[in-house]
Order: structure tokens, then C-alpha cells, then sequence
């Protein structure tokens, strides 16, 4: 009897273990991506979603044998938002399980300082949505997938001009967005070397590249990501690529919640897979992506020290 027994709750767990994976392959993989972020993410009404990160996510998706859902979310430039405790808000909230074409740094990975968050305007929110704050949880990373660093890009007047380092702009006329991570590394450099060449904008506000286009100003430092995507929607710009990355960059890739690891694990390997077939990279080159692959550290410290003491 007792073998029976024993025997009859070995099939009973085998059949729940059985339905709740088939439950599971049936779920939608649900990751939260920027809406405004080419030529990484992209969903404007009226046009086909786009973009290194929804090829990146569907390829993982079906590895993992399920559905995608892209949950859509606006990160806006302003002193007050924390890309960090948004992401952990739409995780924490169920709105997805993973955020993608996340910025892995020390900081960002940080146990938050605080028990609650705002959820970023999403598609789909509620007015009830904006108004709540949502209990957040730690973060955990997955493997970066790419390397995302800061260049310098030059404006038509300066498009001779040899830069090899970040004194080389010395004498131009430099355009910066107040507050940035660009702002701090021109404006400490060299004990405030290049502060009486550089013009502050702000972020959100100014038109950074047009400037540039248009002669108004000679340079500027930002993401590579953001020169990209100006290229692609301006292809007969003036403004040219100096060659010169900034060394300190970071990788990007997605972030979980602690209680998600099982689900990074199988992330993890479908990356993996995926890299080593040169398929990432090819993702990246249809994005119109300067794509690099990923490199140490893969959780970069803290920048701002770093930026300091160079």
C-alpha cells in the first residue's frame, strides 16, 4: 500500500510539474523596453515597432519557446527621474520581467534607498497608474549583451580637427546638456581646463545636435547611441564622427528582480547562444547600430569617481 501511495504522489507531481511548465511556455515573455530610444527601442503611433532591443527580445523569446509582449514605457530627462527606481517600479508591478537595454553600473544596481517608487508613464497607464507609488524590490542584471561608450562628434567648422582625448577640444566651441555625464567629465577635465569653452544646454529643451549642424557650435561628448540614431534620421548631416571614445562607457543588458534568477539563467544562456553565432551583432548592424560587444567591467563602478580621479 505504502509503495502505491508513494508511487500514485510521484505522478501526481510529476503532472503538476508537467502543467505548470506547459502554463508557463504559454505565458508571454513581458519585457519593458524605452519607447524613445533609437536605434535601440523605438514605438511611435502609426509606425512598426523597431529596433536593436525588439529583435534582441523576440530572438530570446522564441529560445525560450514563448510569446513576446513589449510592455512600452517614457523615461523623461529631468532632474527628478531615476532610471533605476522606474525600472524597479515596472518590475515590482508586474509590468514586466525584465527591462531591457539597461545601463549596468554599481549605482544602478544599487538596494534603493528608498521602499517605494513611480511608475514612468507606460502605454496602457491610468490616471490611478500616475498617481501610485509601488513597494520596489532588488535588481539583478543579466549578461551585458552591448557596449554602449560616450564620443566626441564634431560639428561642420570642425570636422578637421584631430581628437585623440578630450583635450584636443581645447579652443572649440563645445556644446553640453546641464547635468549630464558628459557635463561632468568636460567640465572637471583638467581641473576645468575647457569650462570657458563650453556651452551648457538644457536637456530635453535644446536641440544639442542641430546646434552642431548648423554651425552654431564645434562639439560635443555623448552616447554613441544618440550620434546613431541622429544618423540614421538625418542622413545628409555635416556633423562627423571624431573616432575618439571616451574610455570610462558601459555595458548594457537586462535587469530582473531578485526573485526572477531562474528566468535570468535562462536569459543568461539564450544570450550566450546568441552571441557566439554572431547573431546580436547582427541584430545591432540591421539597427543601424554601432554595435560593440560587451566588455570589462561587465558592472561598471562608480563612474563619477572614475571621471574624477582621471
Amino acid at each position: 500500500m505504502r509503495a502505491f501511495l508513494a508511487g500514485a504522489v510521484t505522478v501526481l507531481l510529476l503532472a503538476i510539474a508537467t502543467a505548470a511548465t506547459v502554463h508557463a511556455a504559454d505565458e508571454p515573455l513581458k519585457v519593458c523596453l524605452d519607447e524613445d530610444l533609437p536605434p535601440l527601442s523605438a514605438h511611435h503611433r502609426g509606425k512598426p515597432d523597431s529596433g536593436f532591443d525588439v529583435a534582441l527580445a523576440q530572438a530570446i523569446a522564441e529560445r525560450l519557446g514563448r510569446p513576446l509582449k513589449i510592455q512600452w514605457f517614457e523615461s523623461k530627462l529631468d532632474e527628478d527621474s531615476s532610471p533605476s527606481l522606474e525600472a524597479n517600479a515596472l518590475l515590482s508591478d508586474g509590468r514586466c520581467s525584465l527591462v531591457g537595454g539597461y545601463a549596468l553600473t554599481e549605482d544602478s544596481l544599487a538596494v534603493p534607498g528608498v521602499k517605494t517608487a513611480k511608475l514612468p508613464d507606460f502605454d496602457g497607464a491610468t490616471r490611478d497608474d500616475r498617481r501610485r507609488r509601488i513597494p520596489v524590490g532588488a535588481l539583478i542584471p543579466s549578461k551585458p549583451y552591448i557596449y554602449s561608450p560616450m564620443t566626441i562628434v564634431l560639428g561642420p567648422k570642425a570636422k578637421d580637427r584631430k581628437i585623440t582625448g578630450i583635450g584636443d577640444l581645447s579652443g572649440l566651441r563645445i556644446a553640453i546638456e546641464s547635468g549630464t555625464l558628459g557635463d561632468a567629465i568636460l567640465m572637471t577635465f583638467d581641473k576645468g581646463k575647457l569650462v570657458d569653452d563650453i556651452t551648457h544646454l538644457v536637456p530635453g529643451r535644446s536641440d544639442l545636435l542641430g546646434e552642431l549642424e548648423h554651425g552654431e557650435l564645434d562639439a560635443t561628448l555623448l552616447d554613441l547611441r544618440r550620434f546613431d540614431a541622429y544618423r540614421a534620421s538625418h542622413p545628409d548631416t555635416r556633423i562627423t564622427a571624431s573616432g575618439y571614445d571616451y574610455p570610462i562607457g558601459a555595458n548594457r543588458g537586462y535587469v530582473a528582480l531578485d526573485s526572477d534568477r531562474v528566468l535570468l539563467e535562462a536569459v543568461n544562456k539564450a544570450l550566450s547562444d546568441l552571441q557566439a553565432t554572431g547573431t546580436i551583432a547582427q541584430f545591432g548592424q540591421a539597427a543601424g547600430l554601432t554595435y560593440l560587444a560587451p566588455r570589462e567591467p561587465f558592472v561598471l563602478g562608480n563612474v563619477w569617481l572614475k571621471i574624477l580621479n582621471r
